[in-house]
């Protein structure tokens, strides 16, 4: 394989690296809006409690 071979086919899959994750999340992303909604963010119960100090 000469260099300008061994240049392109690392060009390539660089591309491939970059390019394929990005549009398998689009693709996914894309068909878990067609699913029912996350539930919404969770709440806690008790807002006022205090963290305990160890010092």
């Amino acid at each position: 394989m000469s260099l300008i071979d061994g240049l392109l086919m690392t060009l390539l899959s660089t591309v491939a690296c970059l390019a394929l994750p990005k549009l398998l999340s689009v693709i996914l992303s894309a068909k878990n809006e067609n699913t029912v909604p996350s539930p919404s963010a969770v709440t806690s119960q008790d807002s006022n409690s205090e963290m305990p100090s160890f010092s």
